[in-house]
């Protein structure tokens, strides 16, 4: 996704942890639009995974729109590259040099008839070119051979056709200059070769020589006159006459530049870059590369931007605020690379420094939706009924309808207003919820472990928690065997010490956890077993108040 908007401009993001639950997604996108508002900037809501069907209902439900998808925040060439003037193909080199110029850029991008991407012209690349041409069949600067066009002769030389023939295609021309007498002119031209483009002044006797020899195309310098009589033969034996009012020395020298554009050998070790091609990846190939511009072309070879060598000490055009998570390992892959100029959650703190200060907004409360409504009323911001339903949807959500030990006096406070301004209770959008089918009902094992997982870092320790509310927790001993192996996998891939899953029941209050990982951790879980790796946990609705504290004071002992 392209979250540019200008060269001096920047894009907010606001995102919400891995796997997003209501709560995270909702808060996301309220908060969105009330940074909209408040800064006028873009303000951009992402999903950072998979919208449960759970959240897709909520959406639907008030008439919004869910936020984008995406798998990172990593910045990518299309969100540095700039456009740039092209160079069209059929131009001539004289106007492509005379683009250059006016561009004030060091090399412009060659754009084929085709409309795809050809190379890029630079002043040393096409004298270059010229140069090292002329040892080939005579196209450099010092050979006769000019490969053009009479219309693109015409155009450079500034002149006009009293006769022409086969004007818009493009052949070879061998030139010479008349300014010896005939008979020497006559002795120098080489016999039958109809390729011959002669540069001639006011010399009518080399006028008709030329007609009569069946030349290719006489140029006529000055803007002399030619005889109607020689016009007429020129017409019966198809000869081309260029009339210009350049004189010879600037014919001779603009002949050269009437090649069409596209016929200019370009580096084949030019470096190109993708648009999705990720800056950490091609920044020391930009850097080491001796251009300063740098072309973007898509899979289909056209162009679609370009990158300038400087832009990559400017900061990223696009800011970020986390919301109901701080820890940057339950962030967005790629975050790491980007300004977070804001966070809002109601976890523990556990990010990383920041290089400058930041608003950061938390408290003890259940439910980050919580906290954004109480910034759209304390600013005095306007809430619509939609919004506010989505708020409240992440409250009761994550909340467990306020049964869960989490949950605030403000969350309540915040909910009863909600309800107020959406017109619907929590009671009601929870029932609704809960009607969806379950993840462990409908979900393969690896969508159910990784929906609502979170993972953590303590004492060098690596764990990850996810969260699944059921209301029949006999699923979870019927999948028992396959949601073990899935976690088994997933422990050796991501190089995890232990991983629970915690099935929920919010309407009988209580959970049920599948713990796996390293023996001294799962030993020390102060939970009643009922069966292989099954603990009981009566009372606990919380991953955050209730497991979590408990699973960091084991990685403490454990991890001494």
């Amino acid at each position: 996704m392209n979250r540019t908007e200008g060269k001096n401009d920047y894009v907010i993001l606001v995102s919400g942890h891995r796997n997003p639950d209501i709560d995270s997604l909702a808060s996301a996108v309220a908060l969105a639009e009330l940074r909209r508002r408040q800064t006028k900037r873009k303000v951009t809501a992402l999903c950072p995974g998979v919208l449960s069907d759970r959240a897709k209902h909520l959406f639907s439900r008030f008439g919004l729109t869910p936020p984008e998808s995406c798998n990172d925040v990593y910045p990518r060439v299309r969100d540095l590259m700039c456009e740039v003037p092209a160079i069209p193909g059929g131009s001539t080199l004289f106007d492509a040099v005379g683009r250059l110029r006016e561009s004030g850029l060091p090399r412009l991008p060659v754009i084929g008839g085709d409309g795809k991407f050809l190379g890029m012209l630079s002043s040393l690349n096409l004298l270059s070119d010229l140069l090292s041409s002329g040892r080939d069949e005579g196209r450099g600067l010092t050979g006769r051979r000019v490969h053009s066009s009479l219309e693109l002769i015409a155009k450079v030389l500034e002149g006009e056709y009293l006769t022409s023939f086969q004007a818009e295609t493009a052949q070879d021309f061998e030139v010479y200059v008349a300014a010896m007498g005939l008979d020497s002119f006559e002795e120098h031209l080489p016999a039958n070769n109809r390729e011959l483009a002669v540069i001639v002044g006011d010399r009518p006797e080399i006028h008709l020589y030329a007609v009569n020899r069946k030349l290719r195309l006489m140029i006529v310098t000055g803007s002399r006159p030619v005889d109607p009589l020689i016009l007429q033969a020129a017409k019966t034996f198809e000869v081309s006459i260029l009339v210009t009012p350049l004189d010879s020395a600037t014919v001779i020298r603009r002949l050269k530049f009437s090649a069409p554009v596209e016929q200019t050998r370009f580096p084949e070790d030019q470096l190109e870059l993708a648009p999705s091609d990720r800056i950490r990846d091609v920044r020391n190939q930009i850097l080491g590369h001796f251009e300063d511009v740098v072309p973007v072309v898509d899979c289909d070879r056209r162009l679609t931007g370009a990158v300038f060598k400087q832009r990559l000490n400017a900061p990223p055009p696009f800011r970020m605020i986390l919301v109901d998570h701080n820890e940057i390992e339950q962030s967005l892959p790629g975050v790491e690379e980007i300004p977070i100029i804001e966070v809002v959650d109601h976890h523990r703190i556990g990010m990383m420094p920041t290089a400058t200060p930041i608003k950061f907004t938390g408290d003890v409360v259940g439910s980050t939706c919580t906290l954004v409504a109480a910034m759209f009323r304390s600013c005095g911001e306007s809430l619509g009924a939609d919004l506010a339903g989505l708020l409240l949807g992440g409250i009761i959500s994550d909340t467990l309808l306020l049964k869960s030990p989490t949950t605030a006096d403000l969350d309540r406070r915040m909910a009863e207003w909600l309800e107020k301004v959406s017109g619907v209770t929590g009671e009601t959008l929870m029932q609704e919820l809960m009607s969806i089918d379950s993840a462990l009902a409908v979900k393969p094992a690896a969508e159910v472990i990784g929906g609502d997982r979170k993972d953590y870092t303590d004492h060098e320790l690596h764990f990850a928690l996810a969260q699944v509310e059921e209301t029949n927790l006999e699923l979870l001993h019927q999948r028992r065997d396959e949601l073990a192996a899935e976690i088994r996998r997933a422990v050796e891939r991501d190089k995890l010490d232990f991983f629970g899953l915690l099935v929920t029941d919010a309407v009988r209050e209580t959970s049920q956890l599948l713990a796996i990982g390293r023996p001294e951790i799962v030993r020390s879980l102060p939970y009643r077993k009922i069966g292989p790796e099954l603990f009981d946990l009566p009372g606990i609705l919380s991953r955050k108040k209730q497991l979590l504290p408990q699973m960091l004071s084991i990685t403490a002992a454990v991890g001494k």
